[in-house]
């Protein structure tokens, strides 16, 4: 399993923006899925949203219309752009990158970022 490596979180207020960062470990191609997870104390992992090597996103309601998802084959960068924040958006951030290689499923997770809305 790789290790994926986010980055760009931080303290906001409410109404702010922030842009998180994951670094792949391959081309956005290789993956057939990519997507961005959350965590908070005591709740489930929540799932934010996601994006295919077609390009299809989809979104958590929690997020729709706030929080885009992007991705670059060049940098092999995975994005998250928020806008909009609010306070119930404070949480552990996770990038996760699937894909199968000769028929081996894999399931990348980055380290976590910590986004944090408050004023």
């Amino acid at each position: 399993q790789v290790q994926l490596v986010e980055s760009g979180g931080g303290l906001v207020r409410p109404g702010g923006s922030l842009r998180l960062s994951c670094t792949l470990s391959q081309n956005p191609f290789s993956y057939y899925l990519m997507g961005w997870y959350r965590r908070t104390p005591g709740k489930e992992r929540e799932l934010v949203a996601t994006i295919t090597d077609g390009g299809d996103t989809r979104y958590s309601d929690s997020v729709k219309g706030r929080f885009a998802i992007s991705s670059d084959a060049p940098t092999k960068m995975l994005y998250l752009q928020m806008t909009g924040l609010k306070p119930d958006d404070t949480a552990v951030y996770y990038c996760n990158a699937k894909s199968i290689v000769a028929g081996i499923r894999y399931d990348d997770w980055g380290q976590g970022t910590q986004v944090t809305v408050s004023s």
